[in-house]
């Protein structure tokens, strides 16, 4: 293993550990859980900061992983969906942060895109889920709400953490050369 992949693969873990704890600071209200996303900010780091592949890789084994250890997200259909949706923020935030090239907005672009696409993602694997099980119970409206108005409080925060952390970790070269 070349000496970036070693480091990539210490940070996802690392990541992966934050997603497991950091929903833990919610556990006592899941409705605050719902609200902040603690799952979602590690994952989306992960893409920025390691790539594609383990933003991928760590945004669907994340809520899986912790729906099998600690019961939480439900795994159907909760953390079914969540993977599919973190996979997507992971995966996307590494591609287009590696592929845009308008450096001022890169980072900006990319958590757009990528956070548009992972809720779409998202209520796409819910609607196929729900539509397995209870037939007509995800409506749009529960889309909306689910995607947007229950989660605006995380997206903002999200917006708020993310392109600093990135831009600092950028200047500090945390974030391997290849992948910016």
């Amino acid at each position: 293993m070349k000496k970036p992949d070693t480091i990539r693969w210490a940070l996802s873990s690392l990541f992966l550990a934050l997603g497991f704890v950091l929903p833990f600071l919610t556990i006592q209200i899941p409705a605050i859980g719902r609200m902040l996303l603690p799952m979602h900010l590690p994952v989306l780091l992960c893409g920025f900061v390691c790539g594609w592949s383990y933003g991928l890789l760590i945004g669907f084994i994340t809520p899986l992983l912790r729906s099998l250890l600690f019961g939480m997200p439900p795994i159907l259909p909760v953390a079914i969906a969540m993977s599919f949706e973190l996979a997507t923020y992971g995966s996307l935030t590494g591609l287009l942060y590696a592929r845009v090239r308008l450096q001022k907005a890169r980072i900006i672009i990319s958590l757009l895109i990528a956070m548009l696409c992972g809720r779409l993602v998202w209520g796409l694997v819910s609607w196929l889920l729900y539509s397995l099980f209870i037939p007509e119970a995800f409506t749009l409206a529960l889309f909306w709400g689910g995607a947007v108005l229950e989660a605006w409080p995380g997206i903002l925060i999200q917006w708020i953490l993310i392109p600093p952390m990135v831009f600092a970790w950028e200047g500090i070269r945390i974030i391997p050369h290849e992948i910016r």
